[in-house]
């Protein structure tokens, strides 16, 4: 049992790690808040499957650009400073929110504005997080920082959703996003206490020139390019989760509403709490690919079963799919990739495991507005299945990756060892 459980190394033997955790812990519970509450209420207001769709739509543009130049603000600017000034700029978001749904006759559009504000924002912050990780955790507790930090995402997803379905149906949505407001407030508190992180020295200044030279990294590193392409396809053809408040009805079960968003995150959970085992696995990218295959078959089982209380069964398992891909993959990327180009490479990460979902909102809702709710999530499944198996064919270097041989994981270990060993 003792192997099985989460390594706890990096939480005790880094401060700033700490931080971060409970930081991202507590601002992760109130953005799920939020992630429920403004489809639900956008439904309420439009009562249509496509508008709701539409939100990945509108978060497309803002992730795409600012992704990729926050990632090479990353690595040309403070970390810390980008994490502090993005967390409290997707605060005041949340007042916007707020307001809104305060108002006697709330309006749609302002949540299009406020959705595609807030991936602008995310996209800024996320890579300067994915970077600054290498940095204050030791290389050879990269894979159980993977973990712990899946762990802080999914205990909020998991409570997050579940209180939010409970406080939109009986109190609102307004009640939603105070809560998420209060979590930004204190998550500002506790990421300014991290150390200060500079770039690094062979950095340089954010430009189209330096995004290009990590958009050139990445394609000369075929694994790399694998991670990233199975996560989109995966994330494309079966994201449901525009979906949920129309299967919900469906299956005249609105009660459950709250329950199929925390499945998902709930069998994200499962898997890291019982993380332990991910240390000991080496071939990372037969992991990914796997995993996202399984992940598809749970989608495609859930949108088949008429019994709402399969449907959760599948989600769960596909959250614990999902949850065992996306550690592999974060692993393959902090274990590999250079300091100078980690910002940038993280930006296009964020790109990968973010364009997905947000495109597969649209093509979900558009199949369901076309074909019905359950037949857009099995056949989404199933494509899926197919698009990731063809990926491992085409890109044999993800599945015969091994992180004991492989020489850009080898050289980063010595590298980080070197200077370990370094006198001050």
């Amino acid at each position: 049992m003792r192997a099985l459980l989460p390594d706890l190394t990096p939480w005790h033997s880094s401060p700033d790690f700490r931080r971060l955790w409970v930081s991202g812990f507590v601002s992760n519970f109130g953005s799920f808040l939020t992630f429920v509450a403004l489809p639900v209420q956008l439904k309420e207001l439009t009562g249509s499957a496509a508008a709701v769709g539409a939100i990945g739509a509108v978060e497309l543009v803002p992730l795409v650009v600012f992704g990729l130049y926050g990632g090479a603000l990353a690595d040309a600017w403070d970390k810390r400073k980008l994490i502090v000034w993005t967390e409290a700029g997707q605060g005041l978001l949340c007042v916007a929110l707020l307001v809104n749904a305060m108002l006697p006759h709330p309006a749609g559009w302002p949540l299009y504005v406020i959705a595609a504000l807030s991936s602008a924002l995310v996209s800024v912050q996320r890579p300067a997080l994915d970077a600054l990780l290498p940095r204050i955790v030791a290389h050879e507790h990269l894979p159980a920082a993977s973990s712990l930090n899946a762990l802080r995402w999914t205990i909020g997803g998991v409570a997050g959703p579940a209180l939010a379905g409970v406080v939109v149906a009986y109190a609102g949505p307004g009640w939603a996003y105070g809560a998420d407001l209060a979590t930004f407030f204190v998550s500002v508190l506790l990421i300014i206490r991290l150390s200060p992180s500079p770039a690094a020295h062979e950095a340089g200044r954010p430009s189209l020139k330096a995004i290009v030279e990590g958009a050139r990294y990445a394609w000369s590193r075929k694994e790399l390019l694998g991670t990233y392409v199975v996560d989109i396809a995966a994330m494309l053809f079966a994201t449901p989760l525009a979906l949920l408040p129309f299967l919900a009805d469906e299956l005249d079960a609105e009660w459950s509403l709250g329950l199929m968003y925390a499945s998902v995150p709930a069998g994200a959970l499962l898997v890291s709490l019982t993380s332990g085992w991910t240390s000991r696995v080496h071939r990372h990218g037969r992991m990914v690919v796997v995993s996202a295959a399984l992940w598809g078959l749970a989608i495609a089982a859930a949108g088949l079963s008429g019994n709402v209380w399969l449907v959760l069964l599948f989600l769960t398992l596909g959250g614990g799919f999902d949850m065992v891909s996306g550690m592999f993959r974060a692993t393959m990327w902090n274990q590999t990739i250079p300091d100078e180009l980690r910002g940038r490479l993280a930006g296009i990460e964020l790109l990968s495991y973010s364009v997905g979902p947000q495109l597969g909102q649209t093509w979900a809702g558009g199949v369901a507005a076309w074909k019905g709710v359950r037949t857009s999530m099995w056949s989404g499944g199933l494509l899926c299945v197919g698009a990731v198996g063809l990926l491992a064919v085409c890109l044999p270097k993800l599945m015969t990756y091994d992180a004991r041989t492989n020489e850009h994981a080898v050289r980063q270990r010595e590298q980080r060892a070197a200077a370990a060993a370094a006198p001050p």
